[in-house]
């Protein structure tokens, strides 16, 4: 028999990727949308005997009562995103990210769910004490957006829970991400910088020393397998950074691997001497315990971005169904 798991937001930049994978590996798949961004990257699933579409909304008991219906596992991706975005519209992001994440867990652990993989962010770590060194799992958390406070108060919530509970929490903190996905995004770092460079356009850098670490969309659903096929007690109610010690890179750095592929690349840097996030992160503690790795970096991604822009995939990388904002 099947396990199913149910994505919610499964229709996004990470979801629809994530779906997939999943599919691959022989689950059935739920997936909970409000399809915000409407439902075109997953569309083609809906063939797919193992695979189930239900239109609603975290908010909402009765979605999600009828979403986690015959669910062994949920992995959590339903979240206004990204710091522009939530800042634009706090209301909602407390509603979404707050109370339907919350909502989210007690039904499922109401309903006999096992697992629930919560997607964090390694935002979440703010600014580094020490800028020599590396954050990891035990380090100090200090979000300075509403998207990050979000998601510390959630993994918050989830360790508080009894370890009775039949639904186990882990909370993955993502990398910021990059790559192709069917539901692609341009306001990504790594994105924006090689579309920007790809068209041929200057590209302005604000506060090119800022620390941050970087993981392909791929490596990050892979991570939220290597979760799942876990033994419970190696995941169950802890936490982990997913994303490769190597790929830190502060955005001069980004710059620089573009422009070894683009090397005609016009560049402005703006100085910003203070940027309320910068951070490098350890990711041993995935890679000891789970035997997790990554299989494409910065520059893989890089490569993709260039070769979609130049030939056309995309027919306007600019249109606003390519941004979270």
């Amino acid at each position: 028999m099947k396990d199913t798991v149910l994505v919610t937001g499964g229709a996004g930049y990470i979801g629809s990727i994530l779906v997939r994978l999943l599919l691959e590996k022989g689950y059935r798949v739920k997936v909970l949308d409000n399809l915000m961004f409407g439902g075109v990257p997953i569309i083609d699933l809906l063939n797919n005997d193992d695979f189930l579409f239900i239109k609603g909304d975290v908010r909402s008991e009765a979605d999600l009562r009828k979403a986690l219906d015959g669910v062994d596992h949920v992995v959590h991706l339903a979240a206004i995103v990204g710091d522009p975005a939530c800042a634009k519209q706090p209301d909602l992001t407390h509603a979404i990210n707050l109370e339907g994440s919350r909502r989210t867990y007690d039904l499922a652990n109401e309903l006999g769910v096992k697992r629930f993989v919560f997607a964090s962010t390694c935002s979440n770590y703010g600014k580094m004490e020490d800028p020599d060194s590396f954050v990891n799992e035990n380090s100090t958390l200090a979000p300075v957006s509403l998207y990050a406070e979000t998601k510390v108060a959630i993994e918050q919530y989830m360790l508080a829970q009894p370890h009775s509970n039949c639904c186990k929490p882990t909370s993955l903190r993502f990398s910021t991400v990059y790559g192709l996905s069917p539901r692609l995004r341009f306001d990504l770092t790594v994105n924006e910088f090689t579309k920007e460079l790809a068209l041929g356009r200057e590209l302005v850098v604000f506060g090119e020393q800022f620390w941050r670490p970087y993981c392909h969309v791929v490596d990050l659903c892979r991570s939220v397998l290597a979760v799942l096929e876990a033994e419970e007690e190696k995941v169950a109610f802890d936490v982990f950074n997913v994303g490769d010690t190597r790929e830190n890179y502060q955005k001069q750095m980004i710059v620089d691997e573009i422009l070894k592929q683009l090397p005609d690349s016009r560049i402005r840097y703006v100085a910003k001497n203070e940027d309320p996030r910068d951070y490098r992160v350890s990711f041993e503690k995935i890679k000891s315990r789970l035997g997790f790795s990554i299989t494409k970096t910065v520059p893989d991604g890089i490569r993709q971005i260039i070769q979609v822009v130049q030939d056309g995939f995309i027919p306007d990388p600019d249109a606003k169904e390519y941004r979270n904002s």
